[in-house]
């Protein structure tokens, strides 16, 4: 054999035992997506009773129905089988711990909001009977009476079997760090489950001062006002309240969700650390002590190398969990990424389910 030859069967040998290799890592890896999204038509339609009837500028109509073409995921949202579990195999994912895509509208009564939020609870639980071992779910709470609010989050987890609790960033103006809310965060920590701060659609007012201009289009300016960067930048800046309150120093076992690697924030841990020191804010500790404590983040279908290079050393790999955000984010390499990564094997595992078991308490 020649040694052209020979280079071209070694060649052809080490392809193959690298795909045999990625095969079995492939089996070996498998994850668990925490920020993936659920929607029931009677949960929203009980919402929508509430909701203000205006009428709505010619702008305001376009910016409407464009966000109604782009998010037009009703039958992904509510599907737990036909669609949903196939991509799941698809991606290596074993369990998705599901929450409801959209918060209950401040204008909904709070007595109301009770109702819903029990309602839109029991019927993510019954949905969740029937594939017992693929998903799990976190609670939805009705803010408009906290200490309802309370009771229904210790009911979801001692009688639902519900692990975790989503929160939206602002309640009718209110943030989350005012003494209202303490009682939640209370429970949380006392029943250890985890609480995911999750965007929402920012104050109008804000909205309208800094995102939108006559320069660009009202679609457009909608856009950088919500997912392109206005929301992500409103929930970081409340897990920001959340330390400045002292929240941690009060409860230093809580933990605490940051989607879309942290919203922004952990690129200036370093920065706040420098300026918002203990003698200023009388805390315990620095900035950086409570947001790498307390503060675990995940990709929400971010796909970016150089996030998860960061994150991972500013963070730690114990401190990254899996999400994916389905079905409003599904990249084709979701799978493929984490596994593509730099990381070591014991990060990649941390990462992909290790982590969520534990914070989860997921047997």
């Amino acid at each position: 054999m020649t040694k052209t030859a020979m280079l071209l069967v070694a060649t052809l040998w080490a392809t193959a035992l690298s795909a045999q290799t990625d095969r079995s890592m492939k089996q070996e890896l498998t994850l668990i997506t925490i920020e993936e999204h659920f929607a029931n038509p009677r949960i929203a339609e009980a919402d929508a009773r509430w909701r203000p009837k205006t009428e709505l500028t010619d702008e305001q109509r376009e910016v409407m129905a464009f966000f109604a073409s782009r998010m037009n995921l009703t039958e992904q949202l509510g599907d737990l089988s036909e669609k949903r579990i196939p991509h799941m195999d698809s991606q290596g994912i074993r369990m998705q711990i599901l929450s409801y895509t959209s918060l209950i509208g401040d204008y909904v009564p709070a007595e109301e909001a009770v109702k819903i939020a029990c309602e839109a609870n029991d019927l993510l639980a019954q949905r969740i009977k029937e594939h017992p071992d693929r998903f799990r779910a976190m609670a939805t709470l009705p803010l408009a009476d906290p200490e309802a609010a309370v009771k229904e989050l210790e009911r979801c987890v001692k009688e639902l079997g519900f692990v975790g609790v989503l929160l939206y960033g602002q309640h009718k103006g209110h943030w989350l760090d005012e003494p209202q809310f303490l009682p939640i965060f209370k429970k949380a920590a006392e029943l250890d489950v985890p609480v995911y701060l999750h965007p929402a659609l920012i104050n109008p007012q804000v909205q309208q001062l800094v995102y939108m201009s006559p320069a660009y289009s009202a679609v457009t300016g909608a856009e950088l006002s919500s997912a392109a960067i206005g929301w992500h930048y409103d929930v970081g800046i409340q897990a920001v309240r959340l330390i400045l309150a002292g929240l941690f120093d009060k409860l230093p076992t809580l933990k605490v969700i940051s989607g879309h690697w942290g919203e922004g924030i952990p690129m200036f841990i370093d920065r706040m650390n420098h300026q918002l020191t203990p003698d200023m804010t009388g805390l315990q500790h620095d900035f950086a002590y409570y947001y790498k404590r307390n503060i675990y983040l995940t990709p929400s279908g971010i796909m970016s190398d150089i996030n998860l290079r960061t994150m991972v050393e500013l963070m730690g790999a114990d401190h990254i969990l899996y999400a994916e955000d389905y079905p409003y984010e599904q990249p084709s390499d979701f799978y493929d990424f984490l596994m593509r990564s730099s990381l070591t094997d014991e990060q990649k595992q941390l990462i992909a389910h290790k982590n969520a078991e534990q914070l989860y308490h997921l047997k």
